[in-house]
């Protein structure tokens, strides 16, 4: 069978949806003859929006054995849905989360229902799943299969420059506000006892940028539409005030190394991803809960959106209810003062994720759902 993967969301670039992309499309040629159309940067995307629909009709032509195309994420669905000319092929997309719950109005009441013409849509979590119902998309066009994860080999490596040779927990990702660092900053930290840190990695602009400023200089409604869209670091602003109240117990490392990440993630006493609701926005599946997860490291995470589809609790990480002040405390003291006991816990873990969480897992899951709609629609 003959695939056609289209995907704007693919390496150079980095990012979740780029690795799933990736790993979706190199994983499956395993199994499945497939073509692609992925954006690469070498043009500007709106071109390459411009001309997907000729490029796919021109792919199609020159391999007939063409059967399905798979849109990677709900953008490009929403764009593809306006195409013509191969409406005989079934079509399937990928939901992540934002592309379907992003606040637009006419993004709300115009464009999901197009996503009912698809022939299937995969959600990557329950929580994605649950969110797409709710705005009227079939049911029974709705299908589940969760991302993998990479397994981290065990790191041995010295980090001590890194922590001081303390203690500490690690964050990972994007200043966003459904992140939740500023609350953890604010409310569990300053309050937990003992010698230790928290170190928080992701990308981060210690002082204010102009787009920033910029931003600050239009309607609130527009700023959180733009923000969102953009994937803009809104939790920012506040992150540089807290670092400066706490200097001693925070640290915010910025980007390191893949090889200096590996270490970081295994030495920590846990990894936290203390999410919390943002209107229009969520965490479609909690990829990173899995990364940290097979780098040894006990996760502890909020019990929310996409998060519940990438751990389950005592089985590969701890879940807390978001924004349970008391909770996070209570359990990031009892790691402390445990943390053998927590150690041991968290290879436990690490076993459970990689049993049930690979891009192979993902991979077949997918193939196997395409050959169930081109042998319906065959028979």
């Amino acid at each position: 069978m003959e695939i056609l993967f289209v995907s704007h969301k693919y390496p150079p670039s980095v990012g979740g949806m780029e690795k799933q992309s990736f790993e979706l499309i190199n994983t499956a040629a395993l199994y499945l003859k497939v073509h692609t159309l992925v954006y690469d940067n070498r043009e500007p995307l709106l071109a390459f929006f411009f001309q997907l629909n000729r490029r796919i009709l021109a792919k199609i032509n020159d391999n007939p054995g063409i059967k399905l195309i798979h849109f990677n994420d709900g953008l490009i669905a929403s764009l593809a849905s306006f195409h013509k000319g191969y409406s005989h092929l079934k079509r399937v997309a990928t939901l992540h989360g934002l592309d379907i719950v992003f606040p637009f109005r006419y993004f709300q009441r115009k464009i999901i229902p197009r996503f009912n013409t698809f022939d299937q849509l995969i959600a990557v979590s329950q929580a994605t799943a649950a969110a797409a119902q709710l705005r009227g998309i079939d049911p029974s066009k709705i299908i589940v299969i969760p991302n993998g994860v990479d397994p981290i080999q065990h790191s041995t490596a010295n980090n001590e420059s890194a922590c001081e040779s303390k203690p500490y927990f690690i964050t990972l990702g994007r200043p966003v506000k459904r992140k939740g660092f500023s609350w953890l900053m604010k409310h569990v930290i300053p309050a937990i006892q003992g010698d230790f840190k928290l170190l928080m990695v992701g990308p981060f602009d210690h002082e204010p940028t102009w787009k920033e400023r910029l931003l600050q200089l239009i309607p609130k409604k527009i700023n959180h539409l733009i923000t969102l869209f953009l994937g803009f670091p809104t939790d920012q602003g506040e992150i540089r005030k807290l670092l400066k109240v706490y200097p001693e117990k925070i640290e915010h490392l910025g980007k390191v190394p893949f090889e200096q990440l590996q270490s970081l993630l295994t030495n920590a006493q846990a990894f936290l991803m203390p999410n919390i609701e943002v209107p229009g926005d969520m965490e479609g599946f909690g990829l990173v809960c899995l990364e940290a997860s097979t780098a040894g490291t006990i996760v502890v995470a909020a019990e929310l959106e996409g998060i519940t589809s990438a751990v389950t609790h005592n089985c590969n990480g701890l879940l807390l209810a978001s924004k349970n002040q008391n909770a996070w405390i209570e359990q990031l003291q009892a790691i402390l003062a445990n943390p053998v006991h927590y150690k041991s816990l968290s290879l436990q873990f690490k076993q459970n994720t990689l049993k049930q969480y690979s891009w192979d897992i993902m991979a077949r899951s997918y193939c196997q759902s395409f050959a169930d709609l081109v042998t319906a629609a065959d028979q």
